[in-house]
Formats: C-alpha cells, sequence, structure tokens
C-alpha cells in the first residue's frame, strides 16, 4: 500500500502576495486619516472663529463697541465673555498660549480691531467699531486659505 502524504500550508508566492496586498491597504488607511485629521482641524478653525464672533457680537449689543486686542488676551475678560479659552487655540497647535495675535500665521488665530476710522484700538478703547479675526487653514478649503469673519455692525 502506497501512503500518500499530503503537504498542508501556503507557498511563498502565496504568501507575498497577501503581504503586498496588506501593504497597499495599510498605505491607502494611513493617507485617508491623514485627510480626515486634517478636515477634522480644520472644522474646528470655523467653529473656534464662528464662536468668537457670537461672543463678540454680544459684547457689542451689551456695550457699544468691540474689545480691544489687549483685552481679548485677558483671561477674565475671556472668561467673562463667557468663551472657553481653548477657542483662542488652532488645533494643530495644542501647545500655543490662548491668546490671538494681531495678524494672521499659520497655527495661530489673529484678531484685528480698529476704530471707525480705521486706526487701531489701543487697551481699554471703547472707540473699537470693528473687527476681522482671521484662521488660516491646513492646505485650503473651497479654494480659502483662510476663515475669516468680520464684524457685523
Amino acid at each position: 500500500m502506497i501512503s500518500r502524504i499530503n503537504k498542508k500550508g501556503f507557498t511563498i508566492v502565496e504568501l507575498l502576495i497577501v503581504i503586498v496586498v496588506i501593504g497597499i491597504l495599510a498605505t491607502l488607511v494611513i493617507t485617508a486619516y491623514s485627510g480626515i485629521q486634517q478636515k477634522a482641524r480644520n472644522s474646528k478653525r470655523q467653529t473656534d472663529v464662528n464662536a468668537l464672533q457670537t461672543a463678540l457680537e454680544g459684547f457689542h449689543t451689551d456695550k457699544g463697541y468691540y474689545p480691544s486686542l489687549t483685552d481679548m488676551n485677558n483671561p477674565n475678560f475671556i472668561s467673562q465673555l463667557k468663551i472657553d479659552a481653548n477657542a483662542l487655540v488652532d488645533p494643530s497647535n495644542p501647545g500655543q498660549s490662548k491668546a490671538l495675535a494681531q495678524y494672521p500665521t499659520a497655527k495661530v488665530y489673529a484678531y484685528t480691531v480698529t476704530d471707525a476710522d480705521g486706526t487701531s484700538c489701543e487697551a481699554n478703547d471703547n472707540n473699537c467699531a470693528q473687527y476681522k479675526i482671521t484662521a488660516t487653514y491646513e492646505g485650503t478649503v473651497n479654494g480659502q486659505t483662510q476663515f475669516i469673519k468680520t464684524s457685523l455692525n
């Protein structure tokens, strides 16, 4: 009687094909994940700027003017506006201080406030008539590199 030996297992070619397919799938997942994270950070920037605008318009309704940059960078003032201080921090730069810059740059929100004649507002200035809040996107969103909100009054 002749006994047959059945060899079980995968050939090296089959294993290589599986490894290559897994590598391709991993690359696709990592690339997609990176894009999703960027979109999430850009969405957070829009949410932060919209929250700041809402608070500033409420302040203007109560006081008749907009706060200066010095006021906006004062933690006590921010808490009075009922703004979460983390809304002042770009999501790609969480270690940043909770402060706004005067001019827009990457990874920092900007708050530019002026008097009615266009001159810069100073600390404790009750004549601040207009503002612009700017967040710089990662990449572009709808062809734009920045998200900008201006005063409604």
